[in-house]
């Protein structure tokens, strides 16, 4: 048999090289110029990770503890590799050589059109189909916010759901080949929220072919088929073992897990459902995924020249600067959700193409991605469909870990392309003339009717935004116009490009031009469309050649700190829990992560944030009170920094040091009861130690100092005139933790709530610490073993499906 270069190549060579370009002069800044885009998080995380990438960079190894952040955690969550690790070679390879992280949409775009083919949908439209998933406005805000990794994670579900359909569709190899390899990169990416969607996805599809094996008594071949992908994920997770175990070990001890205090509710496993529901989509609000500025776009939008608000300030006299910064940044969104770096949009033309396949597309395709798109809107919806989702957060196993729920619409995003894709495929097989005309009127009434609608009756909105309150009357009347204008042009826009692809389509059906031509109609709309709408979130000033360079550039107050070579903490009072800028140059009181250490936590709430308030308010008088730093003191804070300036560096006096001897002990049987008395009690002489857990410890006296640091290993000299209990400002974490005196391994206990102490004898001895978890050592071998494996295993499932497609005995 041989190859049609026409038939069989060039149309797939096309869709892969319009990916690239798209990506190429989208991004184009970073493709050409080398700048990089100005992610926020981005930063934060790299301030976070600073000593662990120096440490990789200099020791050829990990450095496992992360000692900068939150006075120290497991490195697990926040910069992780295994040595000998292929996946990030891997990505560069499946890429074709693109930066990241704008190479996640590239790949994005070729795992849709992979799973689009899979389901014959021909490539005309599985590249429109493609464009629209990985080009939605959605993974550009993120972007643009430094969500890089929830990106990746999500660009490849159609790659892992690819392989389930394949091996479901009897193409074994192929499919325990593309699915492995999927969803070992996903997991290697590390968003347990998006793998968990994945999940959700993923068991509705599986229930739409049980539900039709039943129907067709194929029980052998679903069963091949579960077998094949139960293999896959056992292989996609060997290849992330040690990150997968990791974090496993370290999820009970994060603010994911339970509290140890009883007066939070312990019940729940997960994060309080105010924080996790915060940010929650209004009903309405959902109609931005047909007309994007619906509600106004981002929290902040540049206003048109001339806009009402423009002409309100120039009216009543309002300085030319002013007015200029406050166009340029004019609240214009008027939603629900606290505020959002803008609209959810995936295109106005894929939902007429949705609203195609529900009509068109096979009714068991139709179910299960309508399914999909259903459950996606509702989870979004969030506090504002309380009944349902309040039942989910409690019942549904795990999911009460995650927050901003908004994120479920990644599943919709997902599904829309795939379930239009199928409609426009299953529309062109259709030979009945008026099923096609009737369908192709309902879709165009469905979304060109109620855009058109709501470009006609905008009043009905009120335009209205809690902000509103903050500006006079008629400041807030001519922001709701221009809210109101938004709406319009953005309805009417929305009208233009449905109207347009119909038109194309119902060309192609009556033979006026070809279909290819009407799929590189649509595709084109697409593009134009959402160029237009993501160019105002992500555009060029989002670039910069080297953001890193100026926002950790050392300021005077950091270098006074670090000519100290003493080891200590710092407390950056500017939003101190929530920043990790400090942790660049500094161990950090502080830090910036989304899974801190539970205690530590607790620690905040309950004793930091507290003695903080009150310390500050004092310094304000004119009284430092250093001795009333409790819970400070013990951790070792020696330097407060209140600025950037030298004189902005305040040195605490009253800073336990690394080590000491306590006088006495406190006994304590609860949590509770040992979290109140760090408030209350002179940490330097009194410890608590929980009998109930650790036993009764003895006192001694004597002198402790710090001989060796390094991230994953502390050794201390101890002179001890009397042995007892010495305690360490360091976080206690039972898991991996190792203690040696003298040679000998030997407990180590929890003392003042978080911290380590750890029983020392009479005279002279070696105290080493050392973070030895098993989790990663026992397993990075094994890691780098399979990821081989899954990698050959591609590659051999490729050449023997091209081999097996091209031999005509096959």
């Amino acid at each position: 048999m041989q190859i049609n270069i026409k038939k069989d190549i060039l149309p797939h060579l096309i869709g892969v090289v319009l990916f690239y370009l798209v990506v190429v002069f989208y991004f184009s800044p970073a493709v050409f110029d080398g700048k990089i885009i100005f992610q926020y998080d981005i930063l934060q995380w790299e301030g976070a990770s600073k000593e662990i990438l120096d440490y990789r960079q200099n020791n050829g190894e990990e450095a496992l503890w992360a000692t900068r952040l939150f006075s120290g955690m497991p490195a697990y969550l926040v910069s992780f590799e295994v040595p000998g690790d292929i996946t990030n070679l891997l990505t560069k390879i499946i890429t074709l050589g693109l930066p990241h992280p704008v190479n996640s949409l590239f790949f994005g775009m070729v795992s849709m059109y992979i799973l689009l083919l899979s389901f014959k949908v021909r490539p005309e439209f599985s590249i429109g189909g493609a464009i629209a998933f990985a080009f939605n406005s959605f993974h550009i805000i993120s972007l643009e916010a430094g969500h890089n990794a929830k990106i990746w994670a999500i660009c490849l579900i159609p790659l892992i759901l690819a392989g389930i359909h394949l091996a479901f569709q009897r193409k074994y190899l192929l499919g325990l080949a593309l699915f492995t390899f999927g969803l070992m990169l996903q997991l290697k990416f590390n968003h347990l929220q998006i793998t968990y969607y994945t999940v959700i996805i993923v068991v509705i599809y599986g229930l739409g072919e049980l539900i039709s094996t039943f129907k067709s008594k194929g029980f052998v071949y679903f069963g091949k088929a579960a077998l094949v992908l139960i293999l896959g994920l056992l292989l996609a997770v060997g290849a992330n073992l040690s990150r997968f175990l990791s974090v496993l070990e370290y999820s009970p001890f994060s603010t994911r897990g339970p509290s140890n205090i009883s007066s939070v509710e312990k019940s729940q496993g997960g994060l309080d459902k105010d924080y996790a529901f915060n940010w929650s989509q209004g009903k309405l609000e959902t109609l931005t995924l047909l007309v994007p500025y619906l509600y106004g776009g981002g929290s902040t939008e540049q206003l048109p020249k001339d806009s009402n608000t423009e002409n309100a300030l120039r009216a009543n006299g309002i300085d030319a600067n002013q007015s200029r910064d406050f166009i340029s940044n004019a609240r214009t969104y008027w939603g629900d959700q606290p505020g959002t770096g803008g609209p959810i949009y995936g295109g106005a033309v894929m939902l007429f193409a949705l609203v195609v396949g529900i009509i068109f597309a096979p009714r068991k395709l139709k179910i299960v991605f309508l399914t999909i798109t259903l459950l996606s809107i509702l989870l979004a919806w969030g506090k504002n469909l309380e009944w349902f989702n309040y039942t989910i957060f409690d019942h549904l196993p795990g999911y009460n870990k995650f927050r901003a729920v908004t994120m479920g619409l990644a599943m919709a995003l997902f599904s829309i392309p795939v379930l239009g894709s199928l409609g426009m495929e299953y529309l062109f097989r259709t030979r009945q003339k008026d099923q096609i005309n009737r369908g192709l009127f309902i879709a165009l009434g469905c979304t060109a009717g109620l855009a058109a609608l709501i470009w006609l009756f905008a009043g009905m909105f009120s335009f209205r935004a809690p902000v509103d309150s903050n500006f006079p009357n008629w400041l807030a009347e001519a922001l709701m116009d221009d809210r109101k204008s938004m709406l319009k042009n953005s309805a009417l826009k929305s009208l233009i490009f449905i109207t347009l692809a119909a038109a194309a389509v119902w060309a192609a059906l009556k033979n006026k031009i070809s279909t290819e031509l009407a799929g590189a109609t649509i595709a084109l709309l697409l593009i134009i469309d959402l160029w237009n709408v993501n160019r105002r979130y992500l555009n060029e000033e989002s670039f910069k050649y080297n953001p890193s360079e100026q926002f950790f550039t050392k300021s005077p107050a950091d270098e006074k700190i670090l000519s100290d070579k003493d080891y200590y903490r710092v407390l950056n009072l500017d939003n101190p829990f929530n920043e990790a800028r400090t942790s660049y140059y500094h161990n950090s009181i502080g830090g910036y992560h989304g899974a801190k250490m539970k205690r530590y936590q607790e620690l905040i709430e309950n004793v930091l944030g507290p003695e903080m308030q009150v310390f500050i308010q004092k310094a304000q008088e004119g009284e430092f009170d250093w001795e009333s730093l409790k819970g400070l003191n013990m951790l070792n804070t020696k330097y407060i920094l209140a600025g950037r300036g030298e004189n902005a560096v305040f040195q605490n006096p009253e800073a336990n040091g690394v080590a000491w001897f306590p006088t006495s002990i406190q006994p304590v049987m609860t949590n509770d009861d040992e979290l109140k008395q760090i408030s209350n009690l002179d940490t330097k002489t009194i410890a608590t130690v929980n009998e109930s857990e650790f036993g009764k410890q003895t006192v001694g006296s004597g002198k402790v100092t710090l001989s060796q640091r390094e991230p994953y290993e502390l050794a201390y000299q101890v002179d001890a005139e009397k042995g007892g209990l010495v305690v360490f400002s360091e976080i206690y974490y039972p898991k991996g933790w190792k203690a040696f005196v003298n040679g000998e391994e030997v407990p180590i206990l929890r003392t003042n709530y978080l911290l380590r102490g750890i029983q020392v004898p009479d005279g002279k001895s070696t105290i080493i610490m050392r973070f030895e978890p098993s989790s990663y050592l026992k397993t990075k071998n094994i890691v780098v073993i399979i990821q081989y494996l899954i990698s050959l295993l591609l590659i051999g499932a490729i050449s023997i499906t091209l081999l097996k497609n091209n031999n005509p005995k096959k």
